[in-house]
């Protein structure tokens, strides 16, 4: 049986797929770069939606602060557009927030991939023979 799907889940699915879309396409503001819609949380009343956004170029804490700004000027743009596509009684209020998983997640398995590297170089350089484990223990 497929799994049940809320209508906040579902509109939100599609206001993801649809503001992205109106950010590749319509947004013309090159403070906005190269932005990905990574989520969207709308609330129960469909009255509000936080929209999840990464940066691809954008590296610096400044240059994110300016494109989520970009994004918040425009979302009256972005919410009469949204509206046109949507047949929804009631459009949400748009809010952007960025969204740094993807960088943490990045940093995260470049660590683990650091330590087992480490661990590689250990064991690599600390050759530790059966036959000495042997002689030590007798």
């Amino acid at each position: 049986m497929a799994k049940e799907y809320s209508r906040t889940q579902r509109v939100a699915q599609e206001m993801q797929k649809e503001i992205a879309i109106i950010l590749q396409r319509e947004i013309k503001d090159p403070r906005v770069g190269m932005a990905t819609v990574s989520g969207v949380e709308v609330s129960r009343d469909l009255a509000y939606a936080k929209v999840f956004v990464t940066f691809l170029n954008d590296n610096t804490l400044e240059q994110v602060k300016t494109g989520v700004r970009a994004l918040q000027d425009a979302a009256g743009f972005i919410h009469s557009l949204l509206g046109k596509a949507m047949r929804l009684r009631v459009v949400p209020e748009l809010t952007f927030a960025y969204d740094n998983s993807l960088v943490e997640g990045m940093r995260m398995s470049n660590l683990v991939s650091q330590v087992v590297q480490n661990d590689r170089l250990r064991r690599s350089a600390s050759p530790v023979d059966k036959t000495d484990r042997e002689d030590k223990e007798d």
